[in-house]
């Protein structure tokens, strides 16, 4: 028995323009370029026009997404969401440029708020964080005598400020976050397969996310390692990609 569909006020309209942009630093970052191929089939597939920029500077990291912004507003056409993916080394809080300079995450989320940004007033934005947000190393935790699979490879008057905004971190707060020298980062390409081949309201795709990374096995330095992306949410409406 097929679920229901959802009411068409509880979903964001999808049928405008869809924008992304890309900022990675490559530099001293191994696998990069593996994960921007896999990005950019992605927005492809989701037909999204997509920019990408390699190695910004912190400053760049912010005059970047300031004009990913103006060229927002200035445009006539409607637009339906945007998708920002940040990857670079990192630290809580905090992205490192090309320049090893620091640039704050959250000036670079308020720059598409509902106040900064009139475009996307009430739209989905959503962001992607592909940096390490800490030195710590998760070894994990065995659960009972479960086998854990080896993997190797608008219409309101007035809204909040922060809403319709999805921050998706590829490992939680503290946390290294890792990359593969030549196959890119296990979290970029689990993200673009499910996003690509399963159909649902995001959240529930990056569910699936979730749960494929909580059960890969991952091997740093010769130790095994855990690792989950973090989802931050306050979407106000189920947003499909497909």
């Amino acid at each position: 028995m097929s679920s229901p569909q959802p009411l068409e006020e509880e979903t964001y309209d999808m049928s405008g323009a869809r924008v992304a942009l890309t900022l990675c630093v490559t530099k001293a970052r191994e696998g990069s370029e593996a994960d921007l191929v896999a990005l950019e089939r992605m927005f492809q597939q989701l037909g999204f026009e997509s920019t990408i920029k390699r190695d910004p500077t912190a400053q760049q990291f912010q005059e970047e997404v300031e004009k990913f912004q103006q060229a927002i507003d200035a445009r006539k056409d409607f637009i339906s969401c945007a998708f920002v993916v940040l990857m670079a080394h990192g630290l809580e809080g905090y992205l490192e440029g090309e320049d090893e300079q620091m640039v704050e995450l959250e000036n670079l989320f308020k720059v598409l708020n509902n106040k900064n940004c009139q475009a996307l007033r009430a739209k989905p934005k959503v962001y992607i964080v592909q940096a390490c947000r800490g030195e710590k190393k998760d070894p994990g935790q065995t659960v009972g005598g479960d086998n854990i699979e080896m993997i190797t490879k608008d219409s309101l008057q007035t809204i909040p400020t922060y809403t319709d905004t999805l921050h998706i971190y590829s490992t939680v707060e503290g946390y290294i976050s890792y990359r593969h020298d030549k196959d890119g980062s296990y979290f970029i390409q689990t993200l673009v397969d499910v996003f690509i081949n399963r159909k649902g309201p995001i959240l529930e795709l990056l569910t699936e996310v979730t749960r494929r990374m909580a059960e890969a096995e991952l091997v740093q330095e010769g130790e095994e390692r855990k690792v989950n992306p973090e989802i931050q949410s306050t979407l106000r409406k189920q947003l499909y990609l497909q």
